[in-house]
């Protein structure tokens, strides 16, 4: 006769975690771990606080204790605000325990982290450079934003009209902060 003890269940992997710029949604997902033989009944999931060291539930979020999903969401409103205060640009890391009726499994090692980032401000100081502007041409420059939305600035898109038409794209991927117009109208207002 062979008799199995139950136990808690096994260490889970690292969690995933993935960020939705589209949603401000950050998704925190891992798979189930061995159930160490009394069916898994819920898992409990942290979150590293902006300290860097202290990991904390995330209350009212990932409520998972009695739920065996295996993913859970935070909003990034909740994650920049009091217990986490995470800045955006900052990559968040997650933990997860699962739950048996014997106890809880040891933490999971953390898992990767998602970067949470927003839009960033528009630039700053548009203005002409006099020195190339000729009967054809304009080159303007401006300043980068105040705020990057958390992450380096990759490149500017660049829109102009006619007066009184609609604007249009000139250039989406312009990586520096200045530009050169060319093949204006003498005469046009741009």
């Amino acid at each position: 006769m062979t008799i199995r003890a139950a136990q808690v269940p096994t260490k889970p992997n690292a969690p995933t975690t993935t960020w939705s710029s589209s949603t401000n949604i950050v998704t925190i997902s891992w798979v189930k771990p061995n159930d160490g033989g009394r069916p898994i009944t819920g898992y409990s999931v942290q979150v590293l606080k902006s300290d860097g060291v202290t990991y904390t539930a995330p209350v009212g979020y990932c409520n998972t204790a009695s739920s065996t999903a295996t993913t859970c969401t935070i909003p990034a409103s909740a994650l920049r605000t009091t217990p986490f205060s995470l800045n955006w640009g900052t990559s968040v890391f997650a933990k997860v325990a699962a739950i048996n009726s014997l106890g809880y499994s040891q933490y999971s090692d953390a898992g990767n982290g998602a970067v949470i980032i927003t839009s960033p401000d528009p630039p700053t100081n548009l203005s002409e450079n006099f020195a190339q502007k000729t009967k054809t041409q304009i080159g303007i420059t401006w300043s980068p934003p105040s705020f990057n939305g958390g992450s380096t600035i990759q490149s500017y898109r660049l829109y102009m009209a006619i007066e009184g038409q609609s604007f249009s794209i000139i250039d989406s991927a312009v990586t520096t902060t200045s530009y050169l117009i060319s093949g204006l109208t003498t005469g046009t207002k741009y």
